[in-house]
């Protein structure tokens, strides 16, 4: 059960989707992966508005699965309801919070699924088990019946084994979603200044580019840390607010798992001052994406910097490093496997401005094709 907390509809010629346990499903309770929700949770009275268009095109939901407690956590370990296996290697994290999602695509359990992302965790799982994942443009997709972390940063995504997938994904969260939109003419490569990405996983997205015969050219992009120090207070603020009910019972607050209460508990003391602070530079970050997207059509550069690390070394790792600042610019983002000189895959983001989804996933086509991990059609 480490992958599904709750096993629903049975395989059937329908597509199947995994939904990550903090949409709500109807008649299911909504975990968040925590057994201080868990405990208490009610059957949901209706679907997350998000799975109406799932309903009417007769996806058959074949489960919730499981995440990092909360999804406020980037390498899927689940002390209570156990860790989803990554398929890649058992030894290694599978990446979070969408950790669930991404092991029920890898493992053919789904074709589609749905996970979340406010600082990384549809890309990192992605990234770690060798699948694609779709951060999509905050507030495109509606985040009611979504239990939140931080709401300025929430957004819901889906996964699948390749761009088609997505592109599947995509049309059950927005009917009438089409990839109708001629591939970028020019690739921004963006290496940001203190971030230490693994030689290997530089040199894959390298070739990955190289390989898919498209305009490649560097761009300089500045402020990468401070986005990512803006980001943090945010959503370490809004977490904490989110999740404040859970913090002021006592009962419900020894139920939370050592790691997630006490970064619950730090965001707690986050002054409004610095929050005033960070949110200044969010508008100044937007406007610093946009300008560099005036020459290119997206930007380009690993989704992870490191391999997946093994289970027993999960701790301390900077899993959103590459991540997080995409989430302060609200803008959308792919990631999805690229050849490596390891044996296992490295993964390659692409940002690209708001509601450029369908770019996105047009030019990671491309990608894919030309990196091997598709037949072109």
């Amino acid at each position: 059960m480490a992958t599904f907390i709750t096993r629903l509809e049975h395989a059937s010629d329908a597509l199947r989707l995994a939904v990550k346990d903090l949409i709500d499903v109807a008649g299911v309770p909504t975990t968040a992966g925590s057994r201080a929700v868990a405990d208490t949770a009610p059957p949901a009275g209706g679907d997350a508005p998000c799975l109406a268009g799932a309903r009417s095109a007769g996806a058959a939901i074949v489960g919730k699965v499981n995440l990092h407690e909360l999804a406020y956590g980037a390498s899927g370990v689940n002390h209570y309801f156990g860790t989803p296996v990554n398929p890649l290697d058992p030894d290694r994290v599978p990446g979070g919070s969408s950790s669930g999602s991404a092991v029920a695509v890898a493992n053919g359990q789904a074709d589609v699924a749905y996970g979340s992302d406010t600082g990384g965790s549809i890309r990192i799982p992605a990234a770690f088990c060798g699948v694609t994942g779709l951060k999509t443009t905050h507030g495109r997709v509606s985040l009611d019946g979504v239990w939140p972390l931080a709401p300025s940063l929430d957004t819901v995504g889906p996964m699948a084994v390749d761009v088609a997938g997505v592109a599947a994904g995509m049309r059950l969260l927005e009917p009438g979603f089409a990839v109708d939109v001629s591939p970028a003419g020019r690739i921004g490569r963006i290496k940001p200044a203190g971030v230490d990405v693994d030689s290997d996983i530089d040199a894959a997205v390298d070739a990955a580019l190289a390989g898919s015969g498209l305009e490649v050219v560097d761009v300089d992009l500045p402020g990468w840390q401070a986005a990512r120090e803006a980001v943090g207070l945010i959503l370490d603020s809004e977490a904490a607010a989110s999740n404040r009910m859970l913090l002021d019972d006592p009962a419900r607050r020894d139920l939370i798992g050592a790691d997630v209460r006490a970064r619950l508990v730090q965001g707690a003391v986050i002054t409004a001052a610095q929050l005033a602070n960070a949110r200044a530079f969010q508008s100044a970050w937007r406007a610093a994406l946009t300008t560099a997207l005036r020459d290119v059509d997206v930007l380009a550069l690993p989704t992870v910097m490191f391999y997946p690390p093994l289970c027993s070394d999960a701790i301390g790792w900077q899993y959103t490093a590459l991540t997080n600042p995409v989430n302060l610019s609200g803008f959308p983002a792919l990631a999805l496997p690229v050849p490596s000189a390891r044996r296992l895959p490295a993964s390659l983001q692409l940002i690209g401005p708001p509601s450029s989804e369908a770019l996105l996933l047009s030019i990671g086509a491309i990608v894919e094709v030309a990196a091997g991990y598709r037949r072109a059609s």
